[in-house]
């Protein structure tokens, strides 16, 4: 069996050295979130990174990335679910990562497209100066936001006022679980609190958006590839309209400062939740991460 184990953040410089020579992947490959998410484990293989992970009582293995030997990765994963009894489940593919799999293990894979895992990716241009009629209704929100705060300021979230951010996010949960008592935020709550836990060692930027010593939002994500940011987590107060679009747009505007090469933000993916989709799709994104599953046609069954 393949010796899979949970990264440590001691390793994310050698992960990310992997992760930023390869072409575009989705959120999911962030090491933040192989941190934050779940069980996920990795071995690091013939130049490239195999993945392991475990979601709700499944066991999955996200396609490989690297520049080495990929197919002799994906021989070894085929010979460690046999070994270890389960189904050949492969996801986070791309079409290219389809297209290769298929071509050197052809027929031996059913596929099918997983779109509410797709990533809303954005230009980080249109996210912080909300310019032309697309975003008319986005900057009407924005405006509204300003005229009742017009002293509204933004700081960077730092260990210094961490404690702020991690009891405005637990009240946040609290009172969505009240809201939506059979909502699912259990995961990402946990996700949320390992954020906090490992902010600095994870390489985690936030943002606070505050109106005196009142916290309105706040927003925190990390750097996925050499030209786009992952936004992890915004959280803002329903009750204050525009909250979301402050904190929306004072981000894209702080990270375009803070890091110049940037062209796009991972919004990650709508959990194919039609409120969230519209969402997504309102702010007019720059194009989508398509992702694909494969399951081994002798493991197939109509439940994959």
């Amino acid at each position: 069996m393949i010796n899979f184990q949970r990264l440590h953040a001691a390793q994310r410089e050698q992960y990310n050295a992997i992760l930023m020579e390869v072409p575009e992947q989705g959120c999911e490959y962030s090491f933040a979130n192989l941190r934050m998410w779940g069980r996920q484990q990795v071995a690091f293989l013939h130049g490239c990174v195999a993945f392991f992970s475990h979601f709700y009582g499944r066991s999955v293995y996200p396609y490989p990335i690297g520049s080495g030997d990929r197919r002799q990765v994906l021989e070894e994963i085929l010979l460690d679910s046999r070994e270890r009894g389960i189904p050949c489940r492969i996801t986070n593919m791309s079409d290219a990562d389809r297209q290769e799999l298929e071509s050197w293990f052809p027929g031996r894979f059913h596929f099918r497209t997983d779109r509410g895992s797709f990533d809303y990716v954005y230009d980080i241009n249109d996210l912080a100066d909300l310019k032309g009629r697309k975003f008319q209704k986005k900057r009407n929100h924005l405006n509204r936001f300003k005229a009742d705060h017009p002293d509204y300021r933004v700081e960077p979230l730092t260990m210094d006022n961490l404690d702020m951010a991690q009891d405005f996010a637990a009240q946040w949960y609290q009172a969505r679980t009240q809201e939506d008592p059979h909502g699912d935020y259990l995961l990402e709550s946990v996700a949320m609190d390992r954020a906090f836990g490992g902010y600095d060692k994870l390489g985690f930027d936030g943002l606070l958006l505050l109106d005196g010593g009142e916290l309105l939002a706040l927003t925190m994500g990390t750097r996925l590839a050499a030209d786009t940011y992952d936004v992890h987590f915004e959280k803002a107060r329903e009750d204050v309209e525009g909250a979301y679009a402050a904190i929306n747009c004072e981000f894209a505007k702080y990270l375009r400062s803070k890091y110049p090469e940037l062209n796009f933000l991972n919004r990650e993916d709508d959990l194919g939740l039609e409120g969230l989709r519209k969402a997504k799709l309102s702010y007019n994104p720059h194009h989508m991460v398509e992702k694909h599953w494969a399951c081994l046609a002798e493991d197939y069954d109509d439940g994959d």
